[in-house]
């Protein structure tokens, strides 16, 4: 099968730019909507806040899943918020574990908030979305994302118009809103491969490998060249755990961006049975069969993989950052380059998985909610870049303060109350947006400094973002786009699902480690086409064509 390449994701920081022009809108009360019904809302049309006309009130309640951190009703953000807006919010906020269990339990009781906030698209799935959307319980908010109503959304979606692709249902409608990465590392499908800079020093490598061919002979030098200097054979040139960190990366030398369901110019195939995938097997192979990939690598944990990192074992291995495994500061961190991503004669054009750089299920309002305006506009703050900034550094005065530096600059300092030394459990304590999918624009933002006069340090930030510039974004491509199934495309793929991924996982094992001859290949693929991989293939072609077409 051969895989080509389509246009190119390419990692953007635009920032919706806030309008404050608002025009009256109606309270959301109308029946047709699915919205509870009530006395109207008067909303403010003279300034961006307070969202509700003066004299008039609105509460909305929201479920979330609690972080363990703080309790919302606490949090100085949401408080600010309330004064800001003049919209009263309470909570339901069970425990992040049990959130599934609740939110469930909550569609089928009936007893919902006004709001779904941060439940991220694994517990407010997309068939969820379909189902209760379309029995009314879910409200339809596409007719709302207006520039009058969602002036930062709306931007945000005229410049980028794959936004609202990606959250447009089959039936037409939007019934959740998501979050947006728009920052320097948001390209990122995962954690990628580093390599270990000290034995590249001590090698005197002065050009990361770019192919497959020079991939291995590095990888043969560390094996065989004692980088770490301590006269035993203990170095293991590429270390992983189960191939979760490394797979993908190196897959994307012979032209894949993910093993399952990839789209190439149009035409959806599934990459485990492709002669490129059974390529890259092969490879991985030779390196398992000749030391070069940790024999360990199918059995050990992700902790024993970084206790090998920070004994100084490991040439190349996946984490979020490299000193996450090695130990080492950030500092010295910046030696550890990121991978150069491979080509091989099955893949003359480098390509690598991107992400869609989207993430669903941030957002909903149910049929409980009394004003479906005043909630949007609400939210709709979070996706500008002063918002985003509010959302996720609080109001002045708790977290931050400002201060005048030498020159007689206004800069944001933190304030006493704060632990410079663990800057984040202060945070998780005053806002939302700490570990969850929250319905905002991420950016990156400027760093909150210690005093006045001393300029934060962010060479590690602009050494990973440089390095993903350089490295990642000229040839990452989003693997399949974020998109919905119906419900009928729904149950064809997921009678196969499951069984296809628990085979290929498995075989990809055997394969690798040698259990399995590729003399077995064909039975393989055989198996697979058993398993009704054509018709779960037709069913994401369909779901492509239909939002290609959209």
């Amino acid at each position: 099968m051969k895989m080509r390449k389509k246009n190119k994701v390419i990692l953007g920081l635009g920032i919706a730019l806030f309008s404050t022009i608002l025009v009256a809108c109606g309270s959301g009360n109308a029946t047709g909507n699915g919205v509870k019904e009530g006395e109207e809302v008067k909303l403010n049309t003279e300034s961006q806040f307070p969202i509700i006309a003066e004299g008039e009130e609105l509460s909305l309640s929201i479920m979330a899943p609690g972080m363990g951190e703080a309790e919302w009703e606490d949090m100085a953000t949401l408080q600010d918020y309330m004064e800001k807006t003049g919209i009263t919010t309470t909570y339901v906020t069970p425990p992040n574990a049990d959130f599934p269990t609740k939110l469930n339990l909550a569609f089928a009781s009936g007893d919902l908030t006004d709001i779904i906030y941060g439940a991220g698209s694994n517990t407010l799935t997309s068939a969820m979305e379909i189902d209760y959307g379309s029995q009314g319980i879910l409200v339809a908010l596409e007719d709302y994302i207006t520039p009058e109503i969602m002036p930062n959304l709306s931007k945000m979606i005229e410049e980028d118009p794959n936004i609202l692709k990606s959250i447009t249902t089959p039936d037409g409608h939007v019934y959740s809103l998501p979050m947006i990465p728009r920052n320097g590392t948001s390209i990122w499908y995962q954690g990628p491969l580093w390599y270990n800079g000290e034995w590249l020093d001590t090698l005197g490598v002065e050009e990361l490998p770019k192919t497959t061919e020079e991939f291995y002979d590095l990888l043969v030098r560390f094996r065989d060249e004692d980088p770490n200097g301590n006269g035993q054979k203990d170095e293991i040139p590429l270390s992983d755990v189960q191939m979760n960190g490394s797979r993908l990366w190196l897959m994307g030398a012979f032209g894949m961006k993910v093993k399952g369901i990839q789209e190439d110019d149009g035409v959806v195939s599934y990459t485990p049975i492709s002669e490129n995938y059974k390529a890259f097997l092969e490879y991985m192979n030779k390196l398992y069969s000749e030391g070069l990939l940790d024999k360990e690598v199918y059995s050990q944990s992700d902790d024993q993989k970084k206790a090998k990192g920070q004994k100084n074992q490991l040439g190349i291995f996946p984490d979020y950052y490299s000193f996450f495994t090695t130990g080492r500061s950030e500092q010295e961190a910046t030696n550890d380059p990121m991978l150069q991503p491979l080509s091989s004669e099955y893949s003359p054009e480098t390509v690598i998985p991107g992400s869609p750089r989207l993430s669903r299920g941030a957002f909903s309002i149910t049929s409980q909610n009394p004003s479906v305006e005043a909630s949007l506009r609400w939210v709709d703050y979070f996706y500008s870049a002063e918002g985003s900034k509010y959302l996720e550094q609080g109001p002045e005065g708790v977290y931050w303060e400002t201060a005048k530096n030498k020159d007689g600059e206004e800069v944001r300092v933190y304030t006493p109350e704060v632990d410079v030394n663990d800057t984040e459990s202060f945070r998780a304590k005053i806002t939302p947006a700490y570990g969850l999918v929250t319905p905002n624009l991420v950016i990156d933002q400027e760093p909150i400094r210690v005093s006045a006069d001393e300029e934060p340090n962010t060479s590690f930030t602009d050494w990973v973002i440089g390095e993903t510039q350089e490295k990642m974004e000229p040839v990452a491509e989003v693997p399949f786009p974020l998109l919905y199934l119906t419900k009928e495309e729904n149950d064809k793929v997921s009678t196969s699902a499951t069984d296809l991924q628990t085979y290929t996982t498995e075989m990809e094992a055997k394969f690798i480690t040698g259990v399995t001859s590729f003399d077995e290949w064909d039975k393989y693929v055989e198996t697979i086409e058993s398993m009704g991989v054509e018709e779960y293939v037709a069913a994401y072609q369909a779901a492509y064509d239909r939002w290609a077409a959209n």
